[in-house]
């Protein structure tokens, strides 16, 4: 294979390239690239067969638009995994499960040299929302990309500047493949929008975002990481936060943001600085702890300054808070305002096994199952006693209010949990001891926190679908830490996916078994 590194530095200004969707072609390619200096076979996507990019190509679409995205399996590198799936981040899917993505729990992977048409609708959705592979951990081999769903009357309108909202995506990025990385490796370098440096590495270039003086830009914050989370900064510089998860929210003033693998963020940025050059800042929790020549890093450059590195400094005195986050609408959380008072209450104790090496929850390990948990469903399993995997697949009733508590402090935290299908509303954070029921933080990650956290969601069960409740660190997915809610079983059974999803698992069944 030969180097593909041009392909490497997308633009951030949206306008400025050519995003694709809400119908589209999505080809799933092997190419070699070097976005930190080091040259290795990547995971790619792209909207033609020749022009794939690392992170993927923006899909966008508008509020009430159904998207048709023909994923084209082209993966031949056998150092990795070759067959696929996606799941599309923050979508609810709502009578779509089966275009929801996780393999074992919605389909079978999308075999190579195959293609599967995810098709489902965005009625009442808009934001910023991504995209990745949710087949083992090969999303940490590449796979993955910003998703924007625009709305015509989105409410925060008036506080922007007229230009496209500026995207930054930062990845975590591994020199090894992922099927020999070992159980939970440590990253080689952080990329923000596909550039960056990595510790003993060349100066490779990094990421410029170009503004103009005295603007109000907006920016669509997203962590495609597989692992760290980041602490977030432009240095000399506040953001007003807008947008968490893809729900509006009442603005809020912060100069750093936490942000965890999965989440997303707007905010406005006032370019009302000096003429000159910032460093964007982006810290892991893990890795390689520092800024010293540019890593963890990309340039805020102004228009008419100097095309030189940044010498400015960081310093935070108002970082995010989560619980300083409130929903611009419809605020209050579902059911009566009391904690264990929702019609199911639910506690996820969250262990690491030495001897296994495997995450349990409430003593099962998830291990995706061959035969998926949607089609179990829709060949008759019913209870949580028949459906697999044994101990991970919760039942819950249709129409209730389901509130979940979820323990920090297990090995590995602070560890990110993803609902899929669903918003949740964040009656207790990580960090606090208080119960909010009036008006929490609406998203569909959350941080669990560490020792002594007792984070606590709620949710209405008005989706049918098997969704995963996982960990978003993929390593972390990987070995078990996830369950499934099984959501309104009856309708689930009568659903009735294309036949291209029937015909999933024989060709994958048929492909002899891939080993590492």
């Amino acid at each position: 294979m030969v180097s593909n590194y041009g392909l490497v530095g997308l633009s951030v200004v949206v306008g400025a390239y050519a995003a694709i969707g809400p119908d589209t072609d999505l080809y799933i390619k092997n190419i070699f690239i070097q976005p930190d200096g080091f040259n290795r076979s990547t995971v790619l996507a792209g909207g033609n067969d020749s022009s794939v990019t690392f992170p993927g190509p923006l899909i966008t679409g508008s509020k009430g638009d159904t998207f048709q995205l023909n994923v084209i399996d082209e993966l031949t590198d056998t150092t990795m995994l070759t067959s696929t799936s996606i799941h599309w981040h923050g979508l609810f899917q709502e009578g779509s499960s089966w275009a929801d993505g996780p393999v074992g729990v919605t389909q079978c992977p999308i075999a190579p040299g195959h293609s599967f048409l995810y098709q489902f609708s965005v009625p009442d959705q808009a934001g910023t929302f991504w995209y990745h592979s949710h087949h083992s951990t090969q999303y940490c081999d590449g796979l993955r990309g910003p998703l924007v769903v625009y709305d015509p009357q989105d409410p925060h309108l008036s506080l922007t500047y007229s230009p496209p909202a500026l995207i930054l995506t930062w990845v975590s990025r591994y020199h090894t493949v992922a099927p020999s990385a070992g159980l939970v490796p440590t990253a080689d370098s952080t990329l923000i929008n596909g550039l960056g440096r990595y510790s003993g590495g060349p100066t490779s270039p990094l990421t410029v975002i170009q503004v103009l003086p005295n603007k109000r830009y907006r920016f669509r914050l997203v962590s495609i990481s597989c692992d760290p989370n980041f602490v977030f900064s432009i240095d000399g510089h506040n953001m007003t936060i807008i947008e968490v998860d893809g729900v509006n929210v009442q603005p809020l003033t912060v100069d750093s943001i936490q942000i965890y693998v999965g989440q997303r963020y707007s905010f406005v940025l006032n370019t009302d600085q000096p003429v000159s050059n910032y460093w964007i800042r982006a810290l892991p929790n893990v890795g390689t702890l520092t800024f010293d020549g540019g890593i963890n890093s990309a340039i805020l450059r102004y228009s008419q300054a100097d095309a030189v590195d940044p010498t400015t400094n960081s310093s935070s005195t108002n970082p995010l808070v989560e619980t300083d986050l409130h929903p611009l609408v419809n605020p209050a959380a579902p059911g009566v305002p009391t904690p264990g008072a929702a019609d199911v209450n639910i506690n996820l104790d969250i262990v690491f096994n030495f001897t296994s090496l495997q995450f349990t929850v409430n003593g099962a390990t998830f291990l995706p199952p061959t035969v998926p948990v949607l089609l179990q469903i829709m060949s008759g399993a019913q209870t949580a006693q028949d459906l697999l995997p044994a101990g991970s697949v919760y039942v819950l009733p249709a129409n209730k209010v389901i509130e979940i508590s979820i323990p920090g402090g297990a090995v590995g935290s602070p560890h990110p949990i993803h609902l899929h299908g669903h918003t949740f509303s964040v009656v207790r954070s990580a960090g606090s001891s208080v119960y909010n029921y009036v008006d929490p933080v609406q998203r569909d990650v959350v941080s669990i926190g560490l020792a002594g956290d007792n984070t606590t969601i709620r949710f209405q069960t008005d989706n049918s679908g098997p969704w995963i409740m996982h960990c978003h660190i993929d390593w972390h997915l990987a070995i078990g830490l996830a369950v499934v809610m099984a959501e309104d079983v009856p309708t689930v059974a009568a659903s009735t996916p294309p036949s291209a999803w029937d015909d999933l698992c024989p060709i994958y069944d048929a492909l002899p078994v891939q080993t590492f």
